[in-house]
């Protein structure tokens, strides 16, 4: 490895010394044009041949079988610089003498430069790799490059350099360029959840129980909207109305309604309404009914939770076993009825009319508080559903008092009761009178029937 390393210095030198002959020879030759000594001169051919000749009998003594290898890339001006370089310009004096002590200046310069590059070419060619050679050390690009003046050396075949430009002053900030730093790492956005199942798709029982397992192990609203989305899907078909049930499911999803998120509110409804069909289902459900009832009530007037709530009061109302657990609502449902939109009038109206059709319900309807206003849903200006509906509970209302003997019993029911709006202050059935000129066919004879069992 000594061996090698001094060959490599000393061929560093050699090029830095015939450089430095050159340039010198470049400023002469350039005074006197006129001189042309290159055609004049046998004597200083001879010496340049001389010169050609020892010159490279040298190099071969010194250089040594080792050499070729980093020899090629110091010749080239791209090879890593060993420890130990002499310093430049030692080399160049000692070149620019020997240079000197020959014949004609520009002359032995001019040899000298091409003899050497001509031992470069040849050398080059003979295929050695920098760095193969055995013993030797490449260093790595991200390190300094020692023994080189001005802090660094020239850049290697690689294209990676390390310190500062070596030749002429250092334009403006060195770079090091080693391995590439790894790029910042770019921020993954966090991508939704991929369901496993379509909303749309119709589960067997194992693939219903893996939505109701994600449900439950979830708090993420995406997941839950999907999740009872898929499950009230579901829910709308018999067979799996039986399956959810034995899972589990109906506790797993009626633990949404406390949740603050009002869309996923509004889809627990919608699949606990699918549920409730099943009369089994109902069973289960009736735990939250009372619960259901008060955020229906309290929820933003209009809104799509108290739609899909009052049309799960609705499905739970159709039986009359669980309708008393309602009663203590009549009061807020007549006032919602006065208060709502036309969409929540009709579903309210439905609600209503189950609680009618039950002679037991009759005596909390007649003496519940409503407001006065109710009499304006008896006007013709509203539509034909709306009509209908008010002139079904009326009918429904008069056929319990005959049927339940309540018409005597007019002294227990306030002034502002359901009961006197309906039956003693005579308004409504003025109210139902001008109907019966009602431009509509089906609400004239609603009205006709309704007159005749008054």
């Amino acid at each position: 490895m000594g061996r090698t390393r001094d060959a490599g210095c000393v061929a560093a030198g050699v090029v830095i010394g015939a450089g430095a002959c050159y340039c010198v020879y470049k400023l002469t030759w350039g005074r006197d044009e006129s001189e042309k000594i290159w055609d004049n001169d046998d004597e200083e051919c001879s010496d340049r041949a001389e010169t050609v000749v020892r010159t490279e009998k040298e190099d071969k003594a010194k250089a040594g079988a080792g050499a070729g290898a980093t020899l090629q890339a110091d010749i080239v001006g791209k090879a890593e610089v060993g420890l130990g370089v002499k310093s430049g310009p030692g080399v160049k004096a000692e070149a620019l003498l020997r240079a000197q002590s020959g014949g004609g200046l520009e002359a032995k310069a001019k040899a000298l430069f091409n003899a050497l590059k001509e031992q470069a070419s040849a050398k080059a060619g003979r295929g050695s790799r920098v760095g193969a050679s055995s013993g030797t050390r490449t260093l790595a690009s991200s390190l300094p490059c020692p023994g080189g003046r001005g802090g660094g050396c020239h850049p290697t075949r690689s294209g990676a350099r390390t310190g500062s430009r070596a030749s002429g002053k250092p334009k403006g900030k060195a770079k090091s360029k080693g391995p590439k730093a790894p790029a910042a790492a770019v921020p993954i956005r966090r991508t939704k959840f991929n369901f496993p199942y379509k909303i749309d798709d119709i589960l067997g029982a194992t693939d219903l129980q893996k939505v109701l397992n994600i449900l439950e192990r979830t708090n993420d609203p995406f997941i839950q909207e999907v999740a009872l989305v898929t499950l009230g899907n579901n829910a709308a078909y018999s067979f799996n109305q039986n399956a959810i049930r034995e899972l589990g499911g109906v506790p797993i999803i009626a633990k949404l309604i406390k949740t603050k998120d009002p869309i996923i509110r509004e889809k627990t409804y919608n699949a606990l309404n699918n549920l409730s069909v099943n009369a089994e289902n109902q069973g289960k459900i009736k735990t939250y009914i009372g619960q259901v009832c008060d955020d229906t009530m309290i929820c933003r007037l209009d809104s799509a939770v108290q739609m899909a709530g009052l049309r799960l009061l609705t499905n739970m109302t159709v039986t009359n076993h669980y309708q008393h657990l309602l009663s203590y609502s009549f009061p807020d449902f007549f006032a919602l009825l006065f208060l709502g939109n036309h969409f929540t009038k009709i579903q309210i109206m439905k609600l209503i009319i189950n609680f009618t059709e039950n002679p037991a319900m009759t005596r909390e309807l007649l003496s519940c508080k409503v407001p006065s206003e109710l009499i304006s849903l008896f006007n013709k200006e509203w539509d034909r559903e709306i009509l209908l509906n008010i002139l079904t509970i009326f009918e429904n209302i008069n056929d319990n008092i005959k049927n339940e003997g309540f018409a005597s019993s007019r002294k227990e029911f306030s002034r502002n009761s359901l009961f006197f709006l309906f039956k003693e202050s005579g308004v409504c059935v003025k109210k139902i009178k001008a109907l019966a000129n009602h431009n509509d066919m089906v609400v004239k004879v609603k009205v006709l029937k309704v007159l005749t069992k008054l």
